[in-house]
């Protein structure tokens, strides 16, 4: 490497030996990445060609206010997600506060007291437990009459498809996929496997709902879910889709009926879609979705060479080193909590935003065990841009993802190797 560069990693506290070990690895890695850049090809074309489809012009990016009756550019903006994940309608809205918002809005719009839930691929995310009552709360789906059952995957990872078969009923509605590991480290799913639990369950029961939380997984591929079979598919405007501009929101996309639902359930009955004002955030979710495909590219490039590095060292990776990709996140299971604390301190040294101030694990709201997170963005809680974070509880696994740049991302990396190795957890 050029001494210039040498030079300016040490400033950020880089040390050389930590820089050559991760300069070996990243050398090795240009084939995959390479790949990965196809795909953001393919699908930077299918976003435009959605945009350009629809017509977006810039009367689209005008805010409104009040009602937001006829808001063109919220209107062209839906059409453009629905085009570009083959649907027949979407909600995607300010209105969503975050991805957690955006499922529990799917489900109540479209289960009704005395219907069941099922989740034929194990526990949902942490913060999910809680809209279905899983863990009591307040305003549950529980406490609404709808109960839940769950069949979790085999040893490795594969469907349990007998189990699948014998836990829906007459009651079962609707299926919920969460297609990324969440607190786990079992494998996130691809969308052809994805597509083909879907087949296997409408086997079964022809008129159930499929719906997939995708979060983490946009254009990660070239298919989303709701091009092989999902009826509804959900994520998070500050993760993928968002580019790394939106400063919130959320979408619901799929079956036009099921979108309908959400949408009564959103605002209220009787309105639906037609209320609902952008408030001057249409620019920045039309620009980040046009950005999405090359940020989401940049953060896998971050995640596969995060489980190089790891996996080098000794660590159980997940995804491994050299798997395919299905989503943007990365496991690590580092075995203590002094590990995970110091890697996710490691990414905050490396942001551009409150790169000075020391993480610690703390009771977040929704979760059972203390959680750190390491996110010095410009968005808060955005975790498309470099970002990390993990449960306080064995096996004291971390889950990186983001980095809105390849060359960000491999820094947040470096540095967290710098911090395990300053605080005596690994030898480089």
């Amino acid at each position: 490497m050029e001494p210039s560069f040498v030079s300016m990693y040490g400033a950020m506290g880089i040390s050389p030996e930590v820089l050559t070990f991760g300069e070996e690895i990243a050398a090795s890695l240009k084939p995959r990445f390479e790949e990965i850049d196809r795909i953001a090809e393919y699908n930077q074309l299918k976003v435009v060609h959605a945009m350009q489809k629809n017509k977006v012009s810039a009367a689209c990016m005008n805010p409104s206010s009040g009602y937001g009756y006829d808001d063109i550019g919220r209107d062209t903006l839906e059409r453009v997600y629905a085009d570009c994940f083959g649907a027949e309608d979407a909600l995607v809205r300010p209105q969503i506060a975050c991805g957690t918002h955006a499922l529990g809005v799917a489900l109540s719009g479209n289960l009704r007291p005395g219907d069941e839930l099922l989740s034929p691929v194990g526990k949902p995310y942490d913060t999910l437990e809680e809209v279905i009552g899983i863990r009591p709360s307040r305003g549950s789906l529980a406490e609404y009459g709808v109960t839940y059952a769950q069949v979790d995957l085999l040893e490795g990872g594969a469907f349990d498809y007998e189990g699948i078969r014998a836990a829906i009923n007459e009651r079962t509605k609707l299926i919920t996929i969460q297609r990324s590991k969440g607190y786990q480290t079992r494998p996130t799913l691809s969308v052809a496997q994805i597509g083909e639990l879907i087949a296997f369950c409408k086997s079964v029961k022809p008129d159930v709902i499929c719906m997939v939380d995708n979060c983490y997984g946009e254009f990660v591929e070239e298919l989303e879910p709701t091009q092989v079979g999902a009826d509804l598919m959900v994520g998070s405007l500050i993760k993928n889709p968002g580019g790394g501009l939106a400063p919130i929101g959320g979408y619901i996309c799929g079956r036009k009926e099921y979108v309908e639902n959400a949408a009564f359930r959103l605002t209220t009955p009787g309105l639906g879609k037609e209320v609902g004002a952008s408030i001057g955030v249409n620019q920045s979710f039309y620009q980040g979705f046009f950005l999405a495909p090359t940020v989401t590219a940049a953060a896998l490039k971050g995640a596969i060479f995060a489980a190089n590095v790891y996996e080098k060292l000794g660590f159980s990776v997940v995804p491994n080193g050299t798997e395919s990709r299905h989503d943007i996140i990365q496991a690590v299971t580092l075995g203590s909590a002094e590990g995970v604390i110091a890697f996710c301190q490691g990414i905050q040294a490396a942001a551009p935003v409150d790169s000075y101030v020391t993480p610690v694990p703390w009771a977040m709201p929704g979760y059972d065990s203390d959680v750190i997170m390491a996110a010095g963005a410009f968005v808060q809680g955005s975790s498309i841009e470099l970002s990390a974070d993990g449960p306080i509880k064995p096996p004291y696994a971390v889950y990186f993802q983001g980095g809105l740049t390849w060359q960000h991302a491999k820094l947040g990396i470096l540095m967290s190797l710098q911090k395990m190795k300053d605080a005596g957890l690994v030898n480089v």
